[in-house]
């Protein structure tokens, strides 16, 4: 069975243009991401760090689940748990908020079991963004109208317009 540690080390995986997790018997999964998934990665990683003026949104978090390592798309880790994870392989806990981007390959189903891994991993809030740029915002209490951690995040993300 291979490790997240293993992952690291295997050269031949570092370069992919796919992202990679492992399920629970230990096999590698690969996510081929179009453009526009990586256009959504760094639109709302810049909207956390400008709303928020503590902790950090980040990319591409490796994040140990009941169902092995999974890679949240964005993430924001507070201080505290930023202080926790920061020099792990894989983080033991999530951050607070872990962010799915939907891509044409994902199904419904995987989605909602990504999303119930990240609760279950402590993350406080999980949201999910269509390939429309449109967010779906979730706690453990269920769907949310809006983010209740960064109540001014946008419904809709989309690339600026150039004036």
């Amino acid at each position: 069975m291979m490790t997240w540690q293993d992952v690291c080390n295997n050269k031949q995986l570092q370069d992919l243009p796919f992202k990679i997790e492992l399920n629970k018997w230990g096999q590698i999964i690969m996510s081929p991401a179009k453009v526009k998934h990586s256009f959504f990665q760094g639109i709302i990683a810049d909207l956390l760090n400008s709303f928020l003026t503590t902790g950090l949104a980040f990319p591409e978090c490796a994040i140990e689940t009941s169902d092995n390592t999974k890679i949240a798309d964005v993430v924001w880790a507070s201080d505290q748990i930023l202080a926790i994870i920061e020099n792990e392989t894989s983080a033991s806990i999530a951050p607070e908020i872990c962010v799915e981007i939907i891509s044409a390959s994902n199904t419904l189903e995987e989605m909602k079991t990504k999303r119930d891994l990240y609760l279950e991993a402590k993350a406080e809030e999980v949201w999910l963004c269509d390939e429309a740029g449109n967010l779906s915002f979730y706690n453990k209490q269920g769907k949310l109208d809006k983010s209740l951690l960064v109540p001014q995040f946008p419904q809709q993300v989309k690339r600026r317009e150039n004036h």
